[in-house]
């Protein structure tokens, strides 16, 4: 009904490269998956390594998959980082022609239903990492790590950001 409506809709697909409680999930599922979202009418379908649990291989393949039966300039990714993979993997969409990436400020989040699982990649490692390759993003990242540390100190938890510990060095910015 939304597409009806004229709402644009964008479909989410969790647990993409991992599962908490099935392990590996196959690629070709997702693709399923995908495929039928975006024939729904999804304008977008974010593919979500819900629990960190992917690296560049698996999300090579997957993205392989997903790619023969969504057009790639359709689909977006969501990477956490428990496992320190997030910027790798995207780095990997990115060779595919995926420009869409999920983040969050501080790498605040996780998930609830993975112990240990950490946050969303942070978007200030996001943007430094996508600045130094070349990309320009429109995102300030002075103000950008100003802001995760704003936000990291009133939450009273530690900036998960790598680059904005680093930038908030003298020697940084």
């Amino acid at each position: 009904r939304a597409v009806k409506e004229g709402i644009l809709v964008r479909g989410y697909i969790s647990c993409v490269l991992g599962c908490p409680y099935e392990g590996y999930v196959e690629p070709e599922m997702v693709a399923r998956t995908a495929e039928k979202m975006y024939k729904m009418g999804c304008y977008e379908i974010s593919l979500g390594d819900t629990i960190g649990v992917g690296t560049p291989g698996t999300t090579e393949k997957m993205i392989k998959s997903v790619a023969k039966v969504v057009p790639i300039d359709k689909l977006a990714m969501h990477c956490h980082d428990t496992y320190g993979q997030a910027l790798a993997n995207i780095v990997c969409a990115l060779k595919f022609g995926v420009r869409v990436f999920d983040s969050s400020v501080a790498g605040l989040g996780g998930c609830p239903f993975a112990k240990g699982a950490t946050g969303n990649v942070a978007t200030e490692d996001l943007v430094y990492m996508l600045h130094g390759m070349g990309f320009e993003t429109g995102v300030n990242l002075r103000e950008l790590v100003q802001l995760g540390n704003y936000i990291s100190e009133k939450l009273d938890r530690k900036n998960a950001s790598k680059a904005a510990i680093a930038l908030s060095t003298t020697a940084g910015f």
